[in-house]
């Protein structure tokens, strides 16, 4: 997940249960398009690529169309090729292309070269037909960084972002795919794409958003699948309802305090370990400091809105954690050359900025008033230090009413599911998981007793399960718990070379 989604008041909230669900199905009076493979612009060896037109409308299928951008890694056992198995990075916003161009290879040799691995960015992402909300990507850049477009610490800056995001969803609706990109669509498009490969069922591997988009499939079209992995998944009624900041406001800050714990039992061998105080005290003292007077021990000013954002980001990996936690103890120690950790250098990416909420608000409702934003951010922030910054930045879809063809449920759905989910997640809490292995019939809950987002790259363990459920649909011992891999900072080379 690539930022923060939606909360809905407790009425609208209600409501929004209580909705009828679209209708699922793609026409079938609907041309299945025909696929014609070739050379792709980026000249990879291995790989092939296509451009496929699909509706925009599927209430209205005759008229316009958009593209879709496709690529495959060909199966490389075709004596024992099983299909194509469709794969999703998250986001939302992710590029299923680019994932298919960094992966592919290595997913193709985890599944004994059995699939066709096949990636389509979803509509309005991308390579296929873009959202662009602005004239020009500088304009769209100046919107995203500037000052009012910060998550807000005050109620003069809460008020400032909320006029601020005002704007966006005007903008944005001008363009007609902004109409059309809910996550249901998606999985319109997924079904269409499927019966145009010619698999009679579906195959697919999602991960973070794209369990949520695998969810939809499962949940519109549950007679044509034949294996579905969801790793890190969300729950699907907190997404659509908008209450997924109910994880995300405890999540994150459970996978701190875990690397914080390990720290501690790391000893010397944690950067920010300290033998009179714990590093969970003196990490609160130090966020304090930082919040009370921003630091600049280095090249960079680090201000609290600074530090969360860059905690937040550590928990993607626990890879970056030795890195990071060097990063604290360079501001507790106020060291004069201390920089920040390369992942944490702030990047402007105004494109994906645009189809992340193009995505999220097609989903989801959100409040329309500074009040309702405010409320909640409190609530938000009880969870946690991150409960804030996971929040506001829903504030994009204030005055962007959700697609008329999102799928709202019901989510309790019969399917052959593997759900994988970390125990310790802060990007998409391991009750995600818990709740969509409850509401797929025939799925089975994978656990992995680690930390990080996702687990399928992170634990061979977990990458084992997946691989045998995708290729023969054998799915795990219920109860199956993969056990966390070693203490991330025992781990750290750069710091047995310190110590050395």
């Amino acid at each position: 997940m690539r930022r923060a989604i939606t909360v809905l008041p407790g009425l609208a909230l209600a409501a929004s249960m209580l909705s009828a669900p679209v209708a699922a199905s793609v026409p079938a009076r609907l041309e299945v398009p025909a696929i014609t493979w070739g050379t792709c612009e980026e000249q990879l060896i291995g790989f092939e690529c296509a451009k496929v037109a699909v509706p925009l409308d599927y209430d209205r299928p005759q008229e316009s169309t958009i593209a879709l951008a496709l690529v495959r890694k060909p199966a490389t056992d075709t004596e024992h090729r099983i299909g194509s198995l469709f794969v999703n990075p998250g986001g939302p916003g992710g590029s299923a292309v680019d994932f298919v161009f960094s992966h592919g290879d290595v997913l193709s040799t985890d599944l004994s070269g059995r699939f066709d691995i096949v990636g389509f960015d979803p509509r309005g992402i991308a390579r296929s037909t873009r959202l662009s909300c602005f004239a020009t990507d500088s304009e769209a850049k100046e919107f995203f960084t500037a000052p009012a477009a910060r998550v807000p610490y005050t109620p003069a800056e809460e008020r400032a972002y909320v006029t601020h995001f005002r704007q966006l969803g005007p903008k944005c609706l001008r363009q007609p795919i902004a109409q059309h990109m809910s996550t249901a669509d998606v999985a319109r498009d997924m079904d269409l794409l499927r019966r145009a490969v010619g698999d009679p069922k579906l195959n697919y591997l999602g991960f973070s958003y794209g369990s949520f988009i695998g969810h939809t499939y499962a949940a519109m079209f549950p007679d044509t699948v034949r294996v579905l992995a969801i790793d890190g998944a969300v729950d699907p009624a907190l997404w659509t309802t908008g209450w997924q900041i109910a994880d995300n406001r405890v999540s994150t800050g459970k996978e701190l305090d875990e690397l914080l714990r390990l720290c501690d039992e790391a000893g010397p061998r944690c950067a920010f370990h300290k033998a009179e105080q714990s590093a969970k005290a003196r990490w609160e003292r130090l966020a304090d400091q930082i919040k009370a007077t921003p630091a600049t021990p280095g090249p960079t000013t680090v201000d609290y809105r600074m530090l969360v954002n860059i905690a937040g980001a550590a928990m993607y990996s626990p890879a970056m954690w030795p890195e990071f936690t060097r990063f604290l103890n360079d501001l507790a120690t106020a060291k004069p050359d201390a920089e920040l950790p390369l992942w944490a250098v702030p990047t402007e990416d105004p494109i994906a900025d645009q189809t992340f909420y193009g995505t999220t608000c097609a989903d989801t409702d959100v409040p329309l008033t500074t009040k309702e934003y405010s409320a909640t951010s409190k609530w938000a922030e009880a969870g946690s230090r991150f409960g804030r910054y996971w929040w506001w930045t829903t504030a994009g879809c204030s005055f962007w009413p959700p697609n008329k063809d999102r799928f709202t449920g019901p989510w309790h759905t019969k399917a052959s599911a593997l759900v994988v989910g970390n125990k310790f997640d802060g990007i998409t809490g391991y009750s995600g998981a818990q709740a969509s292995a409850r509401n797929i019939e025939g799925s089975r809950l994978l656990t992995y007793a680690g930390w990080g987002h996702t687990a399928y790259f992170r634990d061979d363990c977990s990458r084992t399960y997946i691989d045998a459920y995708l290729i023969s649909r054998a799915l795990p011992p219920q109860g199956t718990v993969c056990p966390a891999g070693p203490n991330p900072f025992l781990e750290d080379k750069a710091t047995d070379q310190a110590a050395s």
